[in-house]
């Protein structure tokens, strides 16, 4: 059975990658002329799959250890070492065995976390409380990069989490670590744009003026009905002219959102079918459907006031002025400071974004499921 070669999770190599030849250049260009770089995008616009993408480049994969380390689900500077550590030992693991022995001798404050099966290969069952110091373990860490055989490339993704974390210095002891380290270069990526551009062009933040920045935005449409046609044209399917279009009009060119529709307009058309305009919606219903459990459970776990400013929200599509007096009169809504709070809380819960002051809900197939209740 032929794979489906839209792929809408990780990376699967370049015959499923699209495009992104300029932002790939110049990402490695930078990093391997001794610069950090900041990568950020709108979430599901591909930055990670553009990370795995740069990193599998010929001149990369065997001149430098790479590592991608997503600190999106971390907490703390615990978890954030944790994580660090695991990723750096896992992937020197499937590479080096000189290098993965080279990291067990120096970070000794992880050996508990190392466990050898029957046959000698390694288990890396490290845990956040195998970490007793983090101060102790990313001295070890960063020790081991400095030493390491070939230099490093190592991607923070998600980098804005560190600024929730309890630990208020975070920022700064990572840049200390950072800009005394001489044998790597380092991405920091993120979505929450915010918060990253605060970090990086703030004089009173630690890592101001210390990086590179690359904006990514839209794969060009063209490029993207070229990929899209074929796809479809290699497993003997055709794609009705318009198609990859309309999909990229309608969810804004936001990388995920075509890669998913595509997928199901893929898996629907039959070998030597044609994938016509009229199945864009099936398939967006069948998305939305798959779907409505979780964003049913999504709705009930909010307060009142939370689901009738994410329906207004929705409602309006994009929405500037969240607290002038015409959105909120004509949605029924309580008094600016109230608004303010409450799409605070949105945003926490990233069912809001926002981006240069316009406000709108985060998960587009989650808008049209609201917009059908």
């Amino acid at each position: 059975m032929m794979k489906n070669p839209f792929v809408t999770s990780g990376y699967e190599g370049p015959e499923y990658f699209c495009d992104r030849e300029e932002e790939t250049a110049k990402l490695i260009r930078l990093l391997t002329n001794g610069n950090n770089v900041v990568l950020m995008s709108p979430r599901r616009m591909g930055k990670t799959g553009l990370l795995y993408h740069a990193f599998r480049q010929a001149g990369i994969v065997d001149e430098y250890h790479t590592f991608i380390i997503d600190i999106y689900s971390t907490k703390n500077l615990n978890e954030l070492v944790a994580e660090m550590g695991k990723v750096i030992l896992n992937t020197l693991q499937s590479r080096s065995k000189k290098a993965f022995d080279k990291f067990v001798k120096v970070a000794t404050s992880l050996r508990p976390g190392v466990s050898f099966d029957p046959f000698g290969n390694p288990n890396w069952n490290v845990e956040v409380g195998t970490i007793q110091s983090p101060s102790v373990t990313l001295d070890q860490i960063f020790d081991y990069i400095n030493q390491s055989e070939i230099p490093c490339l190592v991607a923070i993704d998600e980098f804005q989490q560190i600024a929730h974390y309890p630990e208020k210095n975070v920022e700064a002891i990572l840049r200390t670590y950072i800009q005394h380290c001489s044998n790597a270069n380092f991405v920091f990526s993120g979505s929450e744009r915010h918060l990253l551009a605060e970090m990086f062009s703030s004089p009173a933040r630690p890592f101001y003026a210390s990086t590179s920045t690359l904006n990514l935005e839209s794969i060009n449409l063209l490029k993207y009905d070229e990929f899209a046609k074929a796809h479809f044209e290699k497993a003997e399917k055709q794609l009705e002219t318009g198609v990859v279009e309309t999909i990229y009009a309608r969810f804004e060119g936001v990388t995920w959102y075509i890669q998913k529709v595509l997928n199901y307009l893929f898996a629907d058309t039959a070998a030597g079918g044609c994938c016509k305009m009229e199945m864009i919606e099936v398939a967006v219903d069948e998305i939305v459907k798959d779907n409505g459990t979780i964003y049913a459970d999504l709705l009930y776990q909010l307060t009142i006031k939370q689901k009738e400013l994410l329906v207004a929200i929705n409602k309006e599509g994009k929405v500037k002025t969240i607290t002038g007096s015409k959105f909120i009169k004509k949605h029924h809504l309580t008094a600016a400071s109230s608004v303010q709070t409450t799409v605070k809380s949105l945003m926490d819960k990233q069912l809001v974004t926002s981006h240069l002051g316009i406000y709108e809900v985060y998960d587009k197939f989650f808008g049209i499921w609201l917009s059908r209740l």
